[in-house]
């Protein structure tokens, strides 16, 4: 029996055409509403689900009867309901590794763009203001020679702080669940408790990937701890911070400034005030939204998949499904 998959991401055409070499596709690449009728024909069918970017619940889990395996075009797993996969005997595979630099440059990125003040000043020459020399009013911060404050040091936060230590010349504090003994050796980073991280960082980043224990885990009292100088930058998820808090804080000037690729609310509601703040750098959650990391984040995805209805173990799994699909 030729095994179906799913696909309810769009995918390169030369990646289908490998899939369809071997199993039958249903390529819903464009897809927007997972309560689609034909897209529910189909999953009562499929052993294999290729996607990102919509949640997978039990229910829909409930209307896939023969499902073997997911298959995440992300990192991120929070979409998933992972011990409810695990439990089912479903393997869930991510894509790690293949988009750390191009994420850390985004992170970077956000942390030049604020400390200087890029966008605001772009804007400055757009709007055709630039008639005199400057002063201080427009003056940004230096970047090298700082202190950046990573909450969560992962691939991806290792590699920002990576670049801070040896790009920037800066100092690196980090907050995480377990020391990172390499790290310290190699940067010179040092471990805190959040609390005393966020008091002593001029750069605050957040790369934690979202769980219970990180939703909103910065809020009114986080910021409260952070210094009037303190910049701030997020491309973890956008539920890790309470937003509203956020604002609050950047209105009353808590903190400096925020660069931000990732929001509670995606896209951005119009009525937000984010992107309309002269000491906010919003962009819409362009973390891995390179060509070549795109593509190699969906060969990874294909090549997981495949791997995973072959009967073997995917390049990059998430859990361990307590029992094997016949």
């Amino acid at each position: 029996m030729t095994k179906r998959i799913v696909v309810y991401r769009r995918l390169p055409e030369d990646l289908l055409a490998q899939l369809k070499r071997d199993f039958h596709v249903d390529d819903f690449g464009h897809l927007e509403d997972l309560d689609d009728p034909t897209f529910r024909a189909a999953l009562a069918e499929a052993h294999g689900l290729v996607g990102a970017g919509q949640p997978i619940t039990p229910a829909l889990l409930d209307a896939a009867p023969q499902l073997e395996a997911i298959s995440s075009v992300s990192v991120g797993v929070d979409a998933y309901p992972v011990e409810e996969l695990t439990r089912r005997g479903i393997q869930l595979c991510n894509t790690p590794d293949v988009l750390t630099e191009t994420t850390a440059d985004t992170g970077f990125l956000l942390i030049m763009a604020t400390a200087r003040r890029a966008v605001e000043l772009a804007d400055f020459i757009r709007r055709g203001d630039w008639q005199a020399s400057l002063g201080e009013m427009h003056f940004g911060s230096d970047v090298h020679g700082k202190t950046l404050g990573m909450i969560g040091m992962g691939r991806i936060g290792a590699a920002i702080a990576r670049r801070g230590a040896l790009g920037f010349g800066m100092r690196i504090l980090y907050s995480n669940a377990s020391p990172k003994p390499a790290l310290e050796e190699e940067l010179g980073a040092q471990r805190r408790e959040l609390d005393a991280l966020l008091g002593e960082a001029d750069f605050v980043c957040v790369t934690v990937p979202l769980s219970a224990e990180t939703e909103r885990l910065i809020g009114a009292r986080e910021f409260a701890l952070m210094r009037p100088s303190t910049i701030f930058v997020n491309i973890a998820r956008g539920k890790v911070v309470d937003e509203a808090a956020l604002i609050e804080a950047l209105e009353a000037g808590r903190i400096r400034a925020a660069g931000l690729d990732v929001f509670e609310r995606e896209p951005l509601p119009a009525d937000s005030p984010l992107p309309h703040m002269a000491n906010v750098v919003a962009l819409p959650h362009i973390g891995s939204a390179t060509h070549e990391t795109r593509r190699a984040m969906s060969q990874r995805a294909v090549d997981n998949i495949r791997l995973s209805l072959s009967g073997e173990r995917p390049l990059s799994p998430v859990n361990e499904p307590a029992t094997a699909r016949a």
